[in-house]
């Protein structure tokens, strides 16, 4: 039966079939195979959907497109600009900076492309960046979206594993911002040795002038994680802080949209909400009957026989996750693949939050990897450009995310230093 069904679902992927519909599809012939009652599927969806923390998904959504439409981002990006943007390549710097600011509050990288990429891009086009690199700098610093937290993929790891949720925001802190430093030392090499960005102070604000901006902005972190860490509220109860903080900040204090505006707000969020559920209620089915017939078991003996160690296990996870993200979403593959990959990684004596940070990452580079990676299209449909033309200057920042992501995998501290402080 799990032959047939991956078989299914992978013949499905190759017609271009969506997802979430492939999985449901596959899923389906397997309880046709298993000859299992079929109100099972309507039990299982329900019961994949049938979770609290789940409810954090579409409010952290909601805050960001919030951000993204209250010009919060503006802010943020302006801030940003006053703390390196006098220094040669300084606005490329402020790209990568900016991103992690506002990952701290929108948890997706394709709200942080679309919110940062619409002001930066343009910007460090005119100050005589080529755009494919302004563009693929975008791309690869928004997947800071799903590292640091808050994060949606770290959400759904922690629901389809029973991690808790608050140990894998914390361990993303500390491996976001090494990502974020690689990147900006990059840029900032690549700016010295071709001569960009030596006008990038030109229109940059005093750091007081824009943080009395930008204040009201940059506290919208501080208030969600450090009321998660201080106990005031959990994940979920800090999600719905995010939005009642995004709209009174937006509409009753920056004055940047009305009530009528909110309608199409609540589309995107809607929308962008309803696919990952969708994935969610059939990732669960698909993984009660891979459950059901014995593969996590199977796989995970396999697993063991295949590699002798934990170093050996995490480069061949690392390996086969980077191809895996490459051609299916990041949602689909985390629900999927972490209820079996994780009793195997508990096996070879990694922790379950540092495998949900290795899988986080890893699976984050999907998001910047052709063919379907969907900050590429993003900040592609930002920059006005085809996709090819990414290819090229996209990956040394790939090859620089990488390199993190190995330095992140084998030394677990990086991981586990702040959830062991917070939590043990």
């Amino acid at each position: 039966m799990s032959q047939l069904m991956i078989i299914s679902m992978l013949l499905f992927f190759v017609l271009t079939v969506p997802v979430a519909i492939s999985i449901g599809l596959a899923s389906i012939v397997g309880v046709q195979v298993a000859g299992i009652n079929w109100l099972v599927i309507a039990q299982k969806i329900y019961a994949s959907l049938d979770s609290y923390p789940l409810v954090a998904i579409p409010f952290f959504i909601l805050a960001g497109n919030l951000m993204e439409a209250g010009g919060i981002s503006t802010r943020m990006v302006n801030f940003a600009k006053s703390l390196v943007g006098n220094m040669q390549g300084g606005l490329a710097c402020s790209c990568v900076i900016t991103c992690m600011i506002f990952a701290a509050v929108a948890g997706s990288s394709v709200a942080t492309t679309f919110a940062v990429g619409a002001i930066l891009i343009p910007a460090m086009v005119k100050h005589g960046y080529p755009k494919p690199f302004a563009a693929s700098l975008q791309a690869t610093s928004a997947e800071l979206g799903v590292i640091i937290p808050p994060s949606v993929p770290m959400i759904l790891f922690a629901v389809s594993t029973e991690t808790d949720v608050g140990e894998l925001f914390i361990a993303g802190i500390l491996p976001g911002i090494l990502i974020a430093l690689a990147l900006v030392l990059y840029v900032w090499l690549y700016a010295k040795r071709h001569g960009y960005g030596k006008n990038d102070g030109e229109g940059r604000l005093g750091i007081w002038e824009s943080f009395k901006q930008a204040w009201l902005a940059l506290l919208m972190p501080v208030i969600i994680l450090g009321g998660i860490y201080g106990g005031i509220f959990t994940p979920t109860e800090a999600s719905v802080v995010a939005v009642v903080y995004a709209l009174i900040v937006s509409i009753f204090i920056y004055r940047t949209i009305g009530f009528g505006q909110l309608s199409e707000t609540f589309r995107k969020t809607v929308i962008a909400t309803a696919v990952i559920m969708f994935v969610i209620a059939n990732a669960g089915l698909f993984g009660f009957l891979l459950n059901r017939a014995g593969v996590p078991n199977a796989l995970g003996e396999w697993l063991s026989m295949l590699f002798s160690d934990k170093v050996a296990f995490l480069l061949g996870v690392n390996i086969a996750l980077f191809f895996i993200g490459m051609f299916i979403e990041t949602s689909a593959s985390i629900v999927v693949l972490a209820p079996l990959l994780l009793p195997v990684a508990i096996k070879f004596g990694v922790d379950p939050t540092h495998f949900g940070i290795i899988m986080v990452v890893n699976l984050a580079l999907g998001m910047i990897t052709p063919p379907f990676g969907v900050n590429l299209f993003a900040a592609c449909t930002v920059a006005k450009l085809p996709i090819e033309k990414l290819i090229k200057p996209l990956l040394p920042f790939v090859g620089v995310t990488v390199l993190c992501l190995m330095i992140i995998t084998y030394v677990p501290e990086i991981s586990l230093i702040l959830r062991d402080l917070a939590y043990r």
